[in-house]
């Protein structure tokens, strides 16, 4: 796997030259200066939650933090816990409580009910969290690209701005909570959703072609 690096480019400084002052008559008034440009917006902040600090294995991270309880909850439920307790050099991206409860209610009711067919729909979304190979900031800072999961579906990884790492449409609010033995916790700010799975958002429409003008004289 290999994420597909951002070219960049060098941009030249423009000079920009004054033209000469015309001759003012007398009595003339000064031109007026140009207006000031506006100030760009500030970038909004990300949320901020306590560091997590790591542990022995991924889950037990997890556990012990106090910030990931429904997302335990999942785990547990879906059979994943041993997974992520048990095999080393994987990668999670792991929603804090702020990121589940965002889900629509009706959603998170259905993930968390107790039957084979929520259990099922849960177990492919948090697959869809994890990759089988470690991938920390440094492998995501510059680049931008899908990189498959353990549900087989990729997630699209862009690290253009090196300040704001983003996974899908999710923020990494905490990068590189490196466990003892080799696996990666990347927290996130929103909970993925593979396109497959009967909870994805409806994909936007296309945008329609612009009807061609009409004649004059028509």
């Amino acid at each position: 796997m290999h994420l597909i690096r951002l070219a960049t480019t060098a941009l030249a400084a423009a000079m920009i030259t004054l033209p000469a002052a015309a001759l003012a008559a007398p009595g003339d008034a000064p031109p007026a200066a140009p207006p000031a440009a506006a100030p760009a917006p500030p970038t909004p902040a990300l949320p901020s939650i306590p560091k997590v600090a790591p542990g022995p294995d991924i889950y037990t991270t997890l556990k012990t933090s106090g910030q990931f309880t429904i997302l335990v909850k999942a785990l547990d439920q879906a059979g994943l816990a041993p997974i992520l307790q048990r095999y080393p050099n994987l990668t999670f991206f792991a929603p804090t409580d702020a990121a589940m409860n965002a889900l629509p209610p009706d959603v998170l009711t259905k993930l968390l009910a107790q039957n084979d067919t929520s259990a099922n729909q849960l177990q492919q979304i948090l697959k869809y969290h994890l990759i089988n190979a470690v991938v920390d900031s440094s492998k995501i800072k510059g680049a931008k690209g899908p990189v498959n999961t353990v549900e087989n579906t990729p997630v699209v990884f862009d690290g253009a701005n090196p300040d704001d790492l983003l996974v899908n449409n999710a923020d990494i609010i905490q990068a590189d909570v490196k466990v003892a033995n080799g696996g990666v916790i990347n927290v996130i700010d929103k909970v993925l959703i593979p396109t497959d799975s009967p909870f994805a958002p409806p994909a936007a429409p296309a945008a329609s072609a612009s009807a061609a003008p009409t004649p004059a004289g028509t």
